[in-house]
């Protein structure tokens, strides 16, 4: 027997009559309906029977025919056929064609009523579904519904109240778009784009899908490329789409399209470059055309990069735009240099920068006169991206300039540097001063600095910069000096001593009292770096009334009337390394004495000495401490002693002086922090003390030896180290010996530990560890000539080396 046919295997088949006469405004004609599919028939054949089916489906039923051993037959009247031809029905297809027309017809017509802003959102749903199904059956029908002026119709649904009308009509516009160029164009016409634009920052998930899936489309046509990018925000958004970790996954993908098919225009591949997509932007500059490569090289020089971009695009385009700099004209030079200038202002862009060969071209840029020399403007932009290079702290010391492997640090290129900065304008004066500061920033490189300076006699020009008008010239200079005043600190100060109206400068810049700016703490930090025992120098700061200036800003930063800020370490470092001169020369001027007892500078250094302050600002203080704790022995008030009067050689029991209260210790005189600088008053052995722990060895080796003062001739050491045991100070300074950090703390501690070890009592404790024993053996037999002696001193206290004084009597 023959079997029936399964019409449900053809996608959308239905045998519901009534599905007809929903779609249709016409009545429907059996005949148009294929036996099979119970469909409207596209392709009517006529079998062997006589009877009519669509191609597709009658072919089916001969090959199941064939793949089951059965003959052909009809479907209908299950007739064995004879032959299999299928003969095309052209009447039936025309009538069929005729009536889709016209009822198509009246669908659109219904279709253009129902997309009214009036319309229920049912009727509009239904208009729009039909204009899809409509323009899927043909690309033909699309320009039907754009002849019909239905575009604007369905565009304006865009701003219907309902969600899901505004999906729809997104969906209904990407369907109508595809693969129909004109129609592309006609949605592009008014504020079609910029609706759409819209729709991708809504909060409903689908209407985003939808709009940037539209966008996509329309984006395959290259003229509407630009006006999608020229919408406001367009590319930052589907850049920000594109990226996301939350939105949908098809639209990231479609957003990623759609930036792809924008790209074609450069206006928007600038634009995404602006919005941290430089991709596009950097394929145009290594593959584009010279024109093309000269635009995006510029515009990469006028937009604000964050540090990572910088990198990335020092990596990927650095090597291209130095080659544009050694051999372009000079307007793509220009171009380079400036795109240059911006990946060169984070230090480790620059130093891939360095890796790709940029300081040769630029040193060559600098120092070039005549034919093909850049222009000053030019050159300001070289030494600007050369001060960056030199910020970067690479190592300038092996990285070839030049010629006969020149460095940054070789003396010609330095000479070349100073007689440039002697030649030039303000704005590149400034850039050269930087790249000096930068270069004397690294001990490596400092000590070649300075020699070429001192060779070629600039010092007095550079103090010179400290007056210029300009602002960044002065600091640039002041961070010059300052770098080289460990170097040749007696040269600037004779310097500035010799020159009317610089030191007075400095002190007027520290003086103003608007917060704390870079140069105050530079102008500063150099006056604190010149040699401490230069009298003459101190001298003159003190008649320009600079240590008056220095309290002051010290008190307002005490009272917190001045603000800190990035500039509050380097400016208080600067303030007290200044104050601590006056202590360097206390001996010979009674006026300084004077400033230092009225203004309590001994408690202030005392109190600077925090754990947590400065490393320089308690270096200065302790050797402040040290000097002025030096000078206590000559200060302190000692009692008056009565002489005898008669009474007491005739009855000896009344010769006894009377006993005086209040005595220092150490010193046997009256003594105080503020008078005679005693460290006992105060807290300041206790401060001290606590320094010895510090990490840095500087602060350490600074208060160690102020507490030495406490141990030293001339005063009475047994008192003195009994003030360190009650001050807990022992250890630590056994301590600082056994660490052994360096030859200086190693001589110092074990000065120390020789006084320390000469009270039995402590000897004898100390005897025992094992580790205090090992560092004065060590120190005995590796140490210098001094260090040799005391340490050889301190082990016959703890009886390590035998002591033959008590043997052999002294010789004459």
């Amino acid at each position: 027997m023959a079997e029936s046919f399964d019409a449900s295997f053809y996608p959308g088949s239905t045998s519901d009559d009534s599905y007809h006469e929903k779609t249709h405004f016409e009545p429907i004609y059996e005949s148009f309906l294929c036996p099979l599919t119970k469909q409207i028939m596209h392709d009517p054949v006529t079998i062997e029977s006589g009877r009519t089916f669509e191609r597709e489906a009658i072919e089916k039923w001969f090959k199941e025919c064939r793949d089951s051993g059965r003959k052909p037959m009809c479907p209908l009247t299950l007739r064995v056929l004879n032959n299999t031809d299928l003969n095309p029905s052209i009447a039936i297809r025309n009538t069929i064609e005729e009536w889709t027309k016209r009822n198509d017809a009246a669908w659109l017509d219904n279709c253009c009523r129902s997309l009214t802003p009036g319309s229920s959102e049912n009727a509009i749903l239904q208009g729009l579904d039909h204009i899809i199904g409509f323009c899927m059956k043909s690309r033909s029908n699309k320009e039907v519904v754009r002849n019909l002026e239905l575009i604007p119709q369905i565009a304006e649904m865009l701003k219907n109240s309902n969600t899901k009308v505004r999906c729809k009509a997104l969906e209904t516009l990407r369907i109508v778009a595809e693969e129909d160029i004109e129609n592309k164009e006609a949605m592009a016409a008014g504020d079609t784009i910029r609706t759409i634009v819209k729709f991708l920052s809504h909060d409903h998930s689908q209407e985003r899908e939808e709009a940037v899936s539209l966008l996509c489309e329309l984006s395959k046509s290259e003229s509407l490329c630009e006006k999608i990018g020229g919408v406001n925000g367009a590319i930052l958004i589907l850049v920000g789409m594109s990226s996301s970790k939350s939105e949908n996954i098809i639209a990231v993908e479609k957003a990623e399209h759609t930036l792809e098919n924008l790209e074609r225009c450069e206006k928007n591949v600038k634009q995404m470059a602006e919005n941290g997509r430089l991709q596009p932007l950097l394929k145009l500059l290594l593959e584009g055309s010279s024109e093309t490569r000269l635009s995006m090289a510029a515009f990469l020089g006028d937009i604000v990069l964050s540090n990572d971009v910088k990198v990335f695009v020092a990596q990927t385009a650095g090597s291209s735009l130095i080659d544009i700099l050694r051999s372009g004209n000079m307007q793509a030079r220009d171009a380079a240099l400036k795109a240059l200038n911006q990946m060169s202002s984070h230090d480790m862009s620059a130093k891939l920068l360095i890796e790709a060969g940029i300081l040769p071209p630029l040193v060559k840029d600098l120092f070039t006169v005549g034919a093909n020399h850049l222009p000053m403007k030019l050159k300001e932009v070289s030494a600007t991206i050369l001060a960056n290079i030199v910020a970067s702290g690479a190592d300038f010391e092996s990285i070839s300039v030049g010629q006969n492997d020149q460095t940054m640090v070789s003396e010609d290129i330095v000479h070349n540097l100073l007689h440039l900065i002697s030649n030039t304008g303000p704005a590149i004066e400034c850039k050269l001063l930087q790249i000096l500061a930068g270069l004397t920033n690294s001990s490596a490189t400092v000590v070649s600095i300075v020699s070429a300076i001192k060779s070629s006699g600039a010092t007095v020009s550079l103090i010179q910069f400290i007056e210029a008008p300009q602002r960044e010239i002065r600091v640039a200079s002041l961070k010059l000096l300052h770098n080289i005043s460990p170097f040749m600190g007696q040269e600037l100060a004779e310097a500035l001593c010799a020159t009317a109206g610089q030191l007075g400068s400095l002190i007027k810049v520290i003086s103003e009292n608007n917060g704390i700016s870079e140069e105050q703490a530079s102008a500063v930090g150099l006056l604190a770096s010149l040699p401490e025992r230069d009298s003459g120098l101190t001298r003159r700061l003190l008649d320009e009334g600079a240590f008056d200036v220095v309290i002051s800003r010290v008190m307002r930063i005490r009272q917190g009337i001045t603000r800190g800020n990035r500039f509050y370490t380097p400016f208080l470092e600067g303030l007290i390394g200044v104050l601590s001169r006056l202590t360097y020369v206390l001996q010979d001027e009674a006026e300084i004495m004077n400033i230092v007892r009225e203004h309590k500078l001994a408690e202030l250094f005392v109190d600077m000495l925090q754990m947590n302050g400065p490393d320089k600002v308690q270096i200065s203080s302790a050797l402040a401490l040290e000097n002025l704790s030096e000078q206590t022995k000559v200060l302190t008030r000692m009692p008056e002693v009565a002489e005898p009067g008669i009474c007491c050689s005739i009855f000896p029991c009344l010769g006894k002086p009377p006993e005086v209260i209040g005595l220092c210790l150490v010193h046997h005189g009256f003594c105080s922090l503020k008078e005679s600088f005693c460290l006992l008053d105060g807290k300041a052995v206790e401060r001290l003390v606590a320094c010895l722990e510090h990490s840095n060895e500087k602060v350490v080796e600074a208060a160690l030896a102020a507490l030495c003062t406490l141990l030293a001739d001339g005063v009475d050491i047994e008192k003195g180290v009994a003030v360190l045991v009650e001050a807990e100070g022992i250890q630590p300074i056994l301590d600082v010996l056994v660490e052994n950090r360096t030859e200086v703390l190693r001589y110092r501690a074990v000065w120390a530990v020789e006084r320390i070890l000469r009270t039995e009592e402590i000897a004898y404790q100390v005897s025992a560890d094992q580790r205090v024993g090992t560092a004065l053996v060590e120190a005995f037999r590796h140490g210098d000539y001094r260090t040799k002696q005391t340490a050889e001193r301190a082990l016959k206290h703890i009886d390590r080396l035998p002591n033959f004084s008590g043997i052999f009597p002294k010789m004459g």
